[in-house]
Order: structure tokens, then C-alpha cells, then sequence
């Protein structure tokens, strides 16, 4: 008779495999850029097989973003769990900030300057982040009672994660956010009545 091993145990093990796989990419990464690594070497050093590293990640970009699914759920949350009063976009506003800060600190300001350096892990970046927008249009969706999510959801949904991109690459960051969220609920003909008023005056000044 075969004694079946536990949940627990099981469960156990894979998660000691996917740590080491992790650690195993992450050092070398930092030492050696992520172009240079292959797969088999991070196998190698991580004492498993190239196959077991693909079953834990599909890409070798995942080892780098293995905590996407965490992200995931603190953004949806800051929108569906945010105190009563507080507008959506004052809730993302704050959540990007604090995800940016959190880049600051060791080992993701690592992780960050091996991230830029690497255009394929910029662009992998940008597309798992707004692999985010159907599950925050079905939360406002949600939120307001609609059997479909309108145009507008859709709309701001996709300019509001674009504001994050661009505010990470920024110098001011918190700035970026502000001016972002600014134009996006005031929306654009308030912005391009002030920048022909803008204008004029400068006509008038000269």
C-alpha cells in the first residue's frame, strides 16, 4: 500500500522549490544582468531541472515579477476595500504612491535598476500591468450596480493604469500621479479651454 503524502507536505515542498528557484534567478540577475542568465544555469544553481522552473514560471520574465499576484489583489483591493468618502481616484492615487516608495527599498530598488536596464523586462512590466484593467473595470462595474461596464469605465479604467506607468518612470513621481488623475476627472475640454486661454494671454503678453 502506497501512504499518500499529506496536502501540507506537498504544498510545503513546492513552495521551498519556487523560493530557491527565486533566489536562485534573483542572484544572478544582480550579478550578471538578466540577459546573460539562462534558465538551465538558474536550474542548475537552484538543483532542479530547466522543466521544474518552467512549471513554477512560465516565463523566464515571471522571475523577476513573481509577485504579480500580489499586486493584483492590493490594487483591486485599494479600490473595493477604500474608506467610505473616498473617491476611486484618490484610493489609486494613494496605492500608486505607496507602490512606487515601496521600489525604494531593498532588494526592489535592485530588482527596479535591473528592470530598467532590461527593455524586454520594461516591456514585460507594462503588459502585466494592464493585464489588471478587466478585473478594475469589473470591480467599478460592480460597484455601481451595472449588469455591463459603460464606455466611461472603460475609459477611465485604461487612462488611470497608464497614469502609474508613467508616474514609476518620473522624477516626481507624486506630481505625475496628481497631474494625471487632475486631467483624468476633470477630463480634457476644462484642460484645453485653459491652454487656449493660455495661449491668447501669451499672444497678448508679446
Amino acid at each position: 500500500m502506497v501512504e499518500s503524502v499529506p496536502v501540507g507536505r506537498r504544498e510545503r515542498k513546492k513552495a521551498a522549490t519556487r523560493t530557491a528557484i527565486l533566489d536562485a534567478a534573483t542572484a544572478l540577475f544582480l550579478d550578471r544582468g538578466f540577459d546573460a542568465v539562462t534558465v538551465r544555469e538558474i536550474a542548475d544553481k537552484a538543483d532542479v531541472t530547466p522543466k521544474t522552473v518552467f512549471t513554477h514560471f512560465p516565463h523566464k520574465e515571471a522571475l523577476v515579477f513573481s509577485d504579480e499576484g500580489e499586486r493584483h489583489e492590493r490594487l483591486i483591493a485599494a479600490v473595493r476595500d477604500r474608506a467610505p468618502g473616498t473617491s476611486v481616484s484618490d484610493a489609486l492615487k494613494a496605492h500608486y504612491l505607496a507602490e512606487i516608495a515601496a521600489l525604494t527599498t531593498e532588494p526592489q530598488s535592485q530588482i527596479l535598476a535591473l528592470m530598467n536596464g532590461t527593455p524586454s523586462l520594461i516591456d514585460y512590466a507594462e503588459k502585466m500591468w494592464l493585464r489588471h484593467e478587466d478585473a478594475l473595470i469589473a470591480t467599478l462595474t460592480e460597484e455601481f450596480g451595472l449588469d455591463e461596464p459603460s464606455e466611461e469605465i472603460r475609459f477611465y479604467v485604461r487612462f488611470a493604469l497608464q497614469i502609474q506607468l508613467m508616474a514609476a518612470r518620473a522624477a516626481d513621481p507624486e506630481s505625475s500621479v496628481a497631474a494625471g488623475f487632475r486631467f483624468l476627472d476633470q477630463g480634457w475640454a476644462h484642460h484645453s479651454e485653459g491652454q487656449r486661454c493660455y495661449a491668447e494671454n501669451q499672444r497678448v503678453d508679446s
